[in-house]
């Protein structure tokens, strides 16, 4: 450290910490200016508010970078092809070189710093300090939403009616074909249109990375002091950093002064300033000390640091890779629409090619006159444009918009469209429980002084006495927990009473700070009389906090005016590092077995009261053992330490924070739905596990552990008697809990005892850490289960981003609510229920809007030229009308299915398993196909050939097997006679299928319910959009069959007032005979009517 560096030691002793004396050196000017300068640039830098996923990527990417070290150090292969993010952080080794050999490294002088030569070869070699943006991909964005799902088909279809009409077409073209392939691309542009319209929101994550960065900087090139271009920096050069700079690549600090701190909130979520140092604080990276990260910012101190990454090879280059990587990902619902487009796109070929084979291999060769190719291209493809449900991408984006304002005004944010449904087919919830399951409201409700347990109450009326045995003792342990805690009483409401009071900071030490005050109101008057010197906070791996005092007052209720150590933390942490207990007297004697035992014993009693206990303990620390210069922070966390043992045990207390009133009620519906609650927790086991009894998590009197799974697995035997995959409608049969701690996590467990462990129907995991939080998810998700997780602390962002639906709290930290993919509003835990059923009646009803779309819309349209191609018949529907059909009479209606309100059985189903359970599979065909489709393929045809019959004295048996007999004369008739009757019978097809379809319509709505207990127009199953659908539906075909502009180029006519009556008949069959099959199902359950129900 230089000596200008040096001078400004502060003397602790004295001072308090938070009150440093400011920097001061021959360079004063040029600091002030720097620091005007590059104040006004940063204020103009928006603050990442909206970003958070970059400290969600540096959390998780720092939990792999340390698995990725251990790997190392165990000589372990990784289970990836190639080198990983982590992997390259890994092996990077800046943070670890003593200082002397960095600046070989990187070809630079301690003292001159790089010079201009070697400046600009490097910046020409690895080019400005900027991180590259995302690649423009608007093409192929375009390119997707004109050519994605089922705009190919239809692309293709267009095509060949194109080819149709010329040359295809030659020597008389129809123009029909021209007016159909210009029809399909128009649905393909609206299709496109409206595609580009839900695919709108996109991530704003790389546009603010690149406002990061500061326009000017400090660096020493040629012995001197420049202020350049932060996009100019290279690697090698020197950087001085001032209070107030923001960093403008990663730097490798080689002088620091003890008061350097820098604000990591960008990256890590937190806003507790990280102490600087020269040294390497850690192995990892991106936790050491040393490294400055590029976009953090300094808050005090100076320092100068070495350039050891600039653009995308800094940390936040690769944290915006992985981002960008990451958005990409697909949801289960947009791969289930996938799947089901690859489907109808099988189907539809299959059927077009084969049809083309019939007429190359027989027609063309036995009737030749009957098709020419340019007709049977069109024949062929209005069969693929007839399988391909085009109100399916409209129906899908309307049906997700729909449940996502019903669950925002039920206080559910979801942050995008097919979030809605993955919590619906969600099979796992790992819930944490401080502020998730409880009311995060912790009060003290019991002391102990090891020998003698009191309540609160007994302790306040102890301090009010003059002469009671254990006021000392009591306010000994009062101080204790005033002083050894984070929290403060908002100014606001300090004259309220103390329970009443806000307070800002961590729930435990808010509960422990209203205890204080409410024994003795003199919290900040203590607090004010023992200054705080040093300290160290709780974090979730030490599972405890220091704090170091020193009195103003030689005459205090401690009875010393030497320094004065504090801990809190976990008992069965401390406990090893204590040798002395105090008697309720205030008099110390030492720890014995049997005051441990005792200790234990109150602390497992506690916590099987759902109590959260921690120990405070004391330690006098001479004045002339403690420094009398400030260290840097490393070394006074480090000397903080080493003085955390034998302590001396002032008391326990236990803390409640009862469990949300709601819970429970949630827990039991969870069940009912096939869905698993495990708690994972921070906290004690016993005490977690009294919670989640409380809960109704644990129902189980038999509780498994860790050792009952190794002995499982070492004996060969199997300890559950349970399989997730049993289709048995008592999900609760046979229910095995276990309960294990974030120690049985460390031990070796295989892949086989995870199995196990995955397979129990209750878990609770206590005492876990991030990093094991993250582990569990990420084994329950390697086991095909659909993983939810809520939280609403900092600690739970690696878990939210790793599950497949993050649900945070509201009122949880602003890290952990960009973590999750929703948000509880109102940290309501029952909302859950409701988003969950949200999802499943998405699902649901995409279901019966598919249902609806495939019988007229692709079978009873395939049909007319099956018929045609193998008996000869004129073509009962022509291509147009199948089009018309398809892309416009059949939305409304499907449409309307998307206001369709839940079925009462919906909660009580097990939850869909994303690998098997698809959107759609053979039963819904077979409804489909098999049961609708052929009623309304044959009702259609009867009506086309009853239509010739009745109005052209052609009867069906006159028309089979025609062929080419079809032309002048046929049955007397001239050929302009028999189009006529054909275009009439073609729109005699058509709209019959439009009226049947009222019949699908009003019989899909419910799986297995009749329509009388799901009455449509009133009650909780009113959908009174559904005649709004019908009618629009009629209207349009009405349009289509007597506007003259459609007969006169598409050939349509208008139909006999008759044949609008009889199909309301056939409609009426269909709904009758659905709900004949809907009977059989309710009343034969197991049967083959219900296992062939969709």
């Amino acid at each position: 450290m230089s000596e200008k560096l040096r001078e400004h030691v502060v003397d602790f002793s004295i001072e308090e910490k938070g009150k440093l004396p400011s920097n001061s050196n021959d360079a004063d000017f040029i600091i002030e200016n720097d620091n005007k300068s590059i104040e006004a640039a940063s204020s103009s830098i928006p603050q990442l508010t909206l970003e958070r996923s970059i400290s969600i990527k540096y959390r998780t990417l720092s939990i792999q970078t340390s698995d990725s070290i251990q790997a190392r150090k165990l000589n372990l292969k990784k289970e990836k092809p190639v080198i990983s993010p982590d992997d390259e952080i890994a092996l990077l080794d800046y943070h670890t070189l003593p200082v002397n050999l960095i600046w070989q490294r990187v070809e630079s002088n301690a003292n001159l710093g790089l010079n201009s030569q070697t400046v600009a070869r490097k910046l020409q070699h690895d080019g400005k300090n900027i991180i590259s943006p995302p690649k423009n991909n608007i093409i192929y964005k375009i390119l997707g939403y004109l050519f994605g799902g089922f705009c190919s088909l239809l692309w293709f279809a267009a095509i060949i009616m194109i080819l149709s009409y010329e040359p295809f077409g030659k020597p008389n073209p129809a123009p029909l074909n021209l007016a159909l392939a210009i029809v399909l691309i128009i649905v393909v542009i609206i299709q496109a249109v409206f595609g580009a319209y839900q695919d709108w929101s996109t991530s704003k994550v790389m546009k603010s990375i690149s406002n990061m960065l500061p326009s000017e900087t400090l660096v020493i090139r040629d012995g001197k002091v420049h202020r350049v271009l932060a996009t100019d920096l290279v690697v090698g050069d020197i950087v001085q950093i001032n209070m107030g700079n923001k960093v403008p690549a990663d730097l490798r600090l080689v002088e620091v002064t003890g008061d350097l701190k820098f604000d990591r909130s960008i990256l890590t979520g937190e806003n507790l300033p990280i102490t600087a140092t020269v040294e390497a604080t850690d192995e990892n990276y991106l936790e050491t000390q040393n490294i400055a990260l590029l976009g953090t910012h300094c808050t005090n101190g100076t320092g100068k640091g070495v350039v050891v990454a600039t653009g995308d090879n800094t940390v936040f280059g690769r944290i915006a890779k992985l981002s960008s990587a990451t958005d990409s990902e697909t949801t289960i619902l947009q791969r289930e629409i996938t799947r089901f487009v690859l489907v109808i796109a099988a189907l539809s070929i299959t059927t077009g090619v084969i049809l083309m084979i019939l007429w190359g291999a027989w027609l063309r060769v036995k009737y030749p006159g009957f098709l020419s190719f340019s007709g049977m291209l069109v024949n062929a493809i209005s069969v693929i444009v007839a399988f391909v449900p085009e109100g399916m991408p409209v129906a899908v984006t309307l049906c997700l918009t729909l449940i996502a304002k019903r669950s925002y005004r039920q206080k559910i944010l979801c942050k995008t469209l097919p979030v809605v449904e993955t919590l619906g087919c969600v099979s796992v919830i790992c819930s944490d429980k401080t502020g998730t399951l409880t009311e995060n409201r912790m009060f003290v409700n019991n002391v102990s002084f090891v020998t003698k347990e009191m309540k609160t109450q007994e302790c306040k009326d102890a301090l009010k006495s003059n002469d009671h045995p254990e006021k000392k003792a009591v306010r000994i342990l009062q101080l204790a927990a005033c002083l050894c805690n984070a929290a403060m009483f908002d100014p606001a409401s300090i004259r309220l009473p103390v329970y009443e009071r806000g307070v800002n900071g961590d729930p435990t030490d808010s509960g422990l700070l209203r205890f204080a005050e409410d024994l003795r109101e003199s919290t900040t008057a203590d607090r004010l009389e023992f200054k705080t010197i040093y300290q160290v906070p709780f974090n979730s791996k030490n599972k405890f906090a220091i704090t170091i005092h020193r009195s103003t007052d030689e005459y205090n209720d401690l009875g010393t005016s030497q320094f004065v150590l504090f801990c809190k933390g976990a008992p069965e942490v401390l406990i090893g590092n204590c040798s002395s207990y105090l008697q309720p007297d205030g008099s110390e004697k030492l720890l014995d077995h049997e005051s441990k035992n005792l200790l234990e014993s109150i602390q497992d009693s506690w916590s099987r009261k759902g109590q959260r206990v921690l120990l405070l303990t004391k330690k006098i620390i001479p004045s002339n053992m403690f420094p009398g210069k400030a260290k840097n922070d490393v070394e006074m966390t480090n000397l903080a330490l080493s003085y955390n043992r034998d302590l001396c045990i002032i008391g326990l207390v236990g803390i409640v924070d009862p469990p949300r009133a709601e819970i429970p009620e949630v827990v039991r519906r969870c069940r009912r739905a096939g869905v698993r609650i495990f708690m994972v927790t921070g906290d004690y086991s016993l005490t977690a596990e009294t919670i989640a009894r409380q809960c109704g998590i644990l129902t189980s009197n038999k509780v498994d552990n860790i050792d009952n799974i190794i002995e499982a697995d070492e004996s060969g035997t199997s300890i559950l008697h349970r399989n997730l995959d049993n289709d048995d409608d008592d999900y609760q049969k046979n229910i095995n809990s276990l309960v294990l701690s974030g120690k049985d996590l460390t031990q070796k467990l295989t892949p086989k005892h995870w199995d196990v462990i995955a397979n129990y129907s209750e878990i609770v995991f206590a005492r876990t850490t991030p990093e094991q939080k993250l582990k569990i998810v990420t084994e329950l998700q390697h086991r095909d289960n659909i993983v939810g997780v809520t939280g609403d602390g900092v600690n739970d962002a690696p878990a939210l981003k790793q599950a497949n639906i993050g649900i945070a709290m509201g009122s949880g930290s602003d890290l952990a609510i960009a973590a999750g993919n929703m948000v509880l509003l109102d940290s309501n835990f029952s909302s859950i229920v409701v988003a969950m059923e949200n999802g499943r009646l998405v699902f649901d009803n995409l279901k019966k809007v598919i249902l609806y779309l495939l019988p007229a819309g692709s079978w009873s349209e395939m049909w007319p030229v099956v018929v045609n191609v193998l008996l000869g018949t004129p073509l009962p529907l022509s291509a147009f009308l199948m089009i018309v059909i398809c892309c416009i009479t059949d939305i409304f209606p499907s449409l309307s299915l998307t206001h369709e309100k839940a079925e009462s059985d919906l909660m009580s189903r097990k939850p869909r398993r994303a690998s098997r359970d698809h959107l759609v599979n053979a039963k819904l065909l077979l409804q489909a196909y098999g049961f609708i489709g052929i009623m309304e393929m044959f009702f259609a045809h009867l009506m086309f050939f009853t239509y010739l019959s009745q109005y052209g004295g052609i009867t069906f048996r006159d028309t089979l097997f025609a062929f080419n007999k079809w032309e002048d004369g046929f049955m007397g008739k001239t050929i302009d006679e028999l189009n006529e009757l054909n275009y009439t019978g073609q729109s005699v097809y058509f709209i019959t299928l439009v009226i049947m379809q009222f019949g699908n319509l009003l019989s899909i709505r419910t799986r297995r319910r009749s329509i009388l207990q799901a009455n449509p127009f009133s009650g909780p199953s009113k959908n009174l959009y559904l005649f709004g659908g019908m009618f629009v539906s009629l209207a349009t075909a009405l349009i289509i069959l007597h506007v003259p502009f459609f007969n006169n180029v598409f050939y349509t006519r208008p139909v006999p007032i008759h044949f609008y009556f009889i199909p309301l008949g056939f409609a009426t069959v269909i709904l009758v005979m659905d709900e004949i099959r809907k009977l059989l199902v309710r009343t034969y359950p197991k049967s083959i009517f219900d296992k062939l129900a969709w």
